[in-house]
């Protein structure tokens, strides 16, 4: 038989449980009372001349009552049942089928809620024990009873006194033989019920973390999408509108110049937005994927342009063949690049940029400097921060910090997939 996890104990009966038995108690002694009453009335003693009525009651109360409680003290109410009905017996009351039900229903009780199992396991034992030795006992005594009786019609191949006796012994075996094979069956179930249970919690559970950081995943995509969106172009807006300032009054075609940049960008920043939130309304596009029509790596130029327009000597370098990249890492390669320009457009006051995309053997590698004043934005950080998120959801690594001669440098490198990286070498 399979057994239950060590330590495991089994929780308490509930307040209907112990509600039922209380009911379940008190039939059980109301019928065990009623069944005395019909023997009695039937005048058959077999186990010799009963004693008083008031001590044939009590002894059919004890050996019945204590199933009320059966469940909230299984082992107290093994042993009172079994002592009671063995001095029912060794007092000739005339103790019939509820009583010798209520006793195998305190093994069973035991056996399938007794808390401290080797204790539960040993009164078990020594119950039975008990029992058959009180079998014995009362063969004995009644040997000469058994002897004197008139076995006129039998006619089987055993001895008639043999035969009674190991139909005796073969039903007391079978009996506790039951009573305690099924008390362990059902402590076991519960526990594999509680573990069922249990398991079913730890999985409820994992799904909702699951679902809070697919939620936060999201949160944080859309964040990061929002960054590099809004914060270059209005970075770029910043620094063309504060060039219009300066110039409007002396010369009136930069000025418009300026305003023009200035439009054009915040005509490209709406229209990126709209492609974000389209894309992130669309049920069909699952978390991390990038829009059909987002921005990609093809797109750099179009960065580098912008950063002239503010006033830098910006250059673009593509070395290698260029492949056709995934959607995700082609946005991915873009996104840095646009906050690596950004940065240096808005936080590094530098002079010239130098934007360079390497496509290597296995790796796609793009490559940021500046001639600036080569600290660490000033900030929360979001943006180094969302192109290490970038770098590392692609199984690549980025670099950035200060150049020993002077700017600010941003290196990411992603590695290729293996389709890519084949036609590559």
């Amino acid at each position: 038989m399979s057994t239950a996890p060590a330590g495991w104990r089994r929780p308490p009966p509930t307040i209907e449980q112990n509600r039922t038995d209380l009911w379940i108690g008190l039939a059980v002694t109301v019928l065990a009372l009623f069944e005395l009453t019909l023997a009695r009335s039937t005048g058959a003693f077999l186990l010799g001349p009963p004693p008083s009525l008031a001590e044939q009651l009590w002894w059919t109360v004890a050996a019945t009552a204590p199933l009320a409680v059966r469940r909230r003290y299984p082992a107290t109410v093994a042993v009172l049942v079994s002592i009671a009905f063995v001095a029912g017996q060794a007092r000739a009351v005339p103790l019939s089928q509820l009583p010798s039900g209520a006793l195998f229903t305190a093994l069973y009780t035991l056996g399938a809620w007794g808390t401290d199992r080797r204790l539960a396991g040993r009164i078990r034992v020594g119950v039975i024990a008990a029992m058959f030795g009180w079998l014995g006992v009362s063969l004995a005594l009644r040997a000469d009873q058994i002897s004197a009786l008139a076995f006129d019609d039998a006619a089987g191949p055993v001895p008639p006194v043999l035969a009674a006796v190991i139909n005796g012994v073969l039903f007391n075996v079978l009996f506790f033989a039951f009573a305690y094979y099924f008390g362990q069956t059902a402590w076991v179930a519960a526990c594999r019920r509680q573990e069922l249970r249990e398991q079913a919690e730890q999985l409820r559970r994992s799904q909702e973390e699951a679902r809070e950081r697919a939620v936060m995943g999201e949160r944080v995509r859309i964040a990061r999408e929002l960054h590099d969106v809004v914060a270059h172009h209005v970075s770029v807006m910043g620094v063309q509108a504060a060039a219009c300032r300066r110039v409007l009054d002396r010369d009136p075609d930069k000025a418009r110049t300026a305003l023009s940049a200035i439009e054009d960008t915040a005509r490209t920043s709406v229209d990126e937005l709209r492609r974000m939130l389209g894309v992130l309304r669309d049920p069909g596009v699952g978390p991390g994927d990038a829009p059909a029509d987002t921005a990609g790596i093809d797109q750099v130029g179009a960065l580098v342009d912008r950063a002239r327009e503010t006033g830098l000597r910006a250059e673009l370098g593509v070395f290698g063949d260029p492949l056709p990249l995934p959607r995700s890492v082609s946005q991915a390669a873009y996104r840095m690049v646009q906050e690596a320009v950004t940065n240096s457009v808005k936080h590094a006051h530098a002079t010239s940029l130098d934007v360079r995309i390497r496509y290597l053997a296995r790796e796609l590698e793009v490559d940021v400097s500046d001639d600036g004043r080569g600290g660490v934005p000033q900030g929360d950080g979001l943006g180094l921060i969302g192109m290490r998120e970038r770098a590392a959801a692609h199984g690549g690594t980025l670099e950035a910090g200060p150049r020993s001669g002077g700017g600010f440098r941003v290196r990411a490198r992603i590695p290729l997939p293996v389709e890519t990286a084949g036609r590559s070498a």
